[in-house]
C-alpha cells in the first residue's frame, strides 16, 4: 500500500510518499498556504492508497488512529483548546489535502495517542477532583509517534525492553518505555512542560508565573508568549540553534548548555525510576541525533546505570548504538504513521 505522509509544522507542511516496503517515493517541504504548489506536487506523483496525517492531540476520545470524516475532524476541532498552537495547523493540513484528495481513505494518527495507557500514578494532576473532570486535566504527552517508532527501532538494535526515549529538537520530551508501551513522559498537559526547549521553558514553578501575574502585573497573553516563543536557550543565550549554542564560547552559552543538560539528566533519571531500571538510552530528533557533545554530556555521571558513551561510536553516522546502553535513531514519525495507517485499512 502505498501511503503519502502530512506532517504540519509551523512553517512547512511536510509531505512524504512510502511504497509498500517503505522506500521513499517522493518527498517536498511546502509552504502550507501554498495550495497550488501541493497540488502540482501532489499530481506529479504516484497516486497513494491512503493518506496519513500527524494531528497533535487527541484529547482522552482518540487513542488510536481513525479513519477520517466530517464527524471525525468536528471532535477533532473541538479539541483546539488543548494545543491552540498546533492543532489548527494539523486540520488546515487535512482539510487541504481531503481536498485535493476527496477519494482517497485519510487517517489521523496522534501524537498523544503513544501515552493514552500510561498509568493513573502518573497521569493524574493533585488537584481539585471537580476540576480535573471539568477540563479533563490530565497528563497527556505529546511526540508519541516519535517515541513509539524510535523504541521499535532501538529493539531490532538491540537496546533491550526498558528504554528511555529521548526526542530533542526544537520542541524536545523523554518517555519511559517498557515492552513497547510508553509509562510516562516529560511533557504534560501541554507541550511546555518538561525540559529544555528552543524557545520554551519546560517545567518552571506555578508559583513563579503566578507571581509574574500579580506581583510583576504580567499579563497572562504575556506570559503565555514569553514561555512558549522567549524562553529556552533563546531566552537563556539570545539563540535557539543548538549548533551555534555549541559553536560559541562565552558565559551565556555555557550557562545555557549546562541548564540545558542539567534538566536533561535529571529527568532522564526520573523516566528511569518510572521504569524500575533501564536497558538503554535512545536519542532521536536533530538535537538528539546531530548533537555528540549534548549525548556525551547527557550519559555523564550515569555510569551507575550501565551508560557510557563511546567516543568513537558517538562520532559516526546513522542508526547505531554508540557505546554500553546509548543508541541513535533517525527521527521517521513518516514511518510511524504508514505503519499505523496499514494497521487500520
Amino acid at each position: 500500500m502505498v501511503v503519502l505522509v502530512v506532517n504540519a509544522g509551523s512553517s512547512s507542511l511536510k509531505l512524504r510518499l512510502l511504497d509498500d516496503e517503505d522506500a521513499l517515493l517522493a518527498s517536498d517541504d511546502l509552504s502550507p498556504d501554498d495550495e497550488a504548489g501541493v497540488a502540482a506536487w501532489l499530481a506529479a506523483q504516484a497516486a497513494p492508497a491512503a493518506v496519513g496525517h500527524r494531528v497533535v492531540h487527541g484529547g482522552v476520545e482518540f487513542r488510536e488512529p481513525v479513519l477520517v470524516d466530517d464527524d471525525v475532524v468536528a471532535r477533532l476541532t473541538a479539541l483546539t483548546d488543548l494545543a491552540p498552537l498546533h492543532q489548527p495547523k494539523s486540520l488546515a493540513a487535512l482539510a487541504l489535502v481531503r481536498r485535493l484528495l476527496p477519494d482517497v481513505p485519510a487517517v489521523a494518527c496522534f501524537d498523544t495517542a503513544f501515552h493514552a495507557q500510561i498509568p493513573a500514578a502518573a497521569s493524574t494532576y493533585a488537584l481539585p477532583a471537580e476540576w480535573r473532570r471539568r477540563w479533563r486535566l490530565k497528563k497527556y504527552g505529546f511526540h508519541g509517534l516519535s517515541h513509539a517508532y524510535a523504541s521499535r527501532r532501538a529493539r531490532e538494535l538491540g537496546a533491550g525492553q526498558r528504554l528511555v526515549t529521548c526526542h530533542l529538537g526544537a520542541g524536545a520530551s523523554l518517555c519511559a518505555v517498557a515492552d513497547g508501551r510508553s509509562v510516562d513522559t516529560t511533557m504534560g498537559f501541554t507541550p511546555l512542560d518538561g525540559l529544555v526547549m528552543a524557545t520554551r521553558s519546560g517545567a518552571v514553578d506555578p508559583g513563579l508565573v503566578l507571581w509574574l501575574e500579580e506581583h510583576a502585573g504580567v499579563p497572562p497573553s504575556e506570559l503565555a508568549t514569553a514561555l512558549e516563543n522567549g524562553s529556552g536557550l533563546l531566552g537563556l543565550a539570545g539563540t535557539a540553534d543548538m549548533r551555534e549554542l555549541l559553536a560559541r564560547d562565552d558565559d551565556d552559552a555555557r550557562l545555557a548548555l549546562d541548564v540545558y543538560v542539567h534538566r536533561l539528566r535529571t529527568l532522564i533519571g526520573a523516566m528511569v525510576a518510572a521504569l524500575g531500571g533501564v536497558d538503554a538510552l535512545v536519542f532521536t530528533g536533530g538535537v538528539g541525533e546531530r548533537a555528540p557533545v549534548v549525548r556525551a554530556r547527557a550519559c555523564e555521571g550515569l555510569g551507575y546505570l550501565g551508560v557510557q558513551v563511546d567516543d568513537a561510536l558517538n562520532a559516526g553516522e546513522g542508526d547505531r548504538r554508540i557505546g554500553d546502553g546509548a543508541y541513535v535513531v533517525e527521527a521517521r514519525e513518516d514511518l510511524e504513521i504508514a505503519r499505523q495507517v496499514r494497521s487500520l485499512l
